[in-house]
């Protein structure tokens, strides 16, 4: 199993048993460094979805109770387990990365911080449990990503600008499902 994408690089692998295994060992190293527990701790995206070729990047989601509090000793314990944090802006979320080589442009995981059960939490969640229980909507999210793919192979921001209606779409469904 080969980790990694160059900047701004889009390609996709097909779905590896590794990916969860590999995510076993990232927790381990979050868990024996950081005070984050372990039901804070989460395999998000493609890669823990069974089955679905992915971008060959583990993403991990993490949360604390408060985001605007940030203490240094987490950052440093984020450090220890191998993981910078970026200059991403995004709402809601601190993002981290793990490198595979020393002139850090190789990313081989996303740590993503965000507020325990707070909505970005909770629909990443929904998210990585719905695709896995609905064989259309993998498919519809698969085909999705290819059409992507047949266009480009740069472009990591317009990549997940391409995805975002059905994301939220999926989102959504929590509201209805009452979850």
């Amino acid at each position: 199993m080969l980790l990694g994408l160059n900047p701004d690089e889009v390609r996709l692998a097909d779905h590896s048993p590794g990916w969860k295994t590999e995510f076993q060992k990232v927790r381990k190293d979050l868990l024996e460094n950081t005070n984050i527990p372990g039901s804070h701790i989460e395999h998000i995206g493609s890669t823990a979805i069974t089955g679905i070729p992915a971008k060959p990047i583990i993403d991990v989601m993490a949360a604390v109770e408060d985001l605007t509090a940030l203490d240094s000793s987490l950052i440093t314990g984020l450090k220890a387990a191998g993981f910078l944090q970026l200059k991403v802006k995004r709402p809601g979320e601190v993002v981290f990365a793990r490198f595979a080589d020393d002139d850090y442009k190789i990313k081989t995981h996303f740590l993503h911080l965000v507020e325990y059960e707070g909505e970005l939490w909770n629909n990443l969640l929904f998210f990585r449990v719905y695709l896995n229980e609905n064989e259309d909507a993998r498919k519809e999210y698969v085909q999705l990503k290819l059409d992507y793919i047949k266009k480009s192979s740069t472009g990591i921001k317009e990549y997940t600008d391409y995805k975002e209606s059905f994301v939220k779409k999926i989102a959504a469904l929590r509201e209805t499902e009452g979850k």
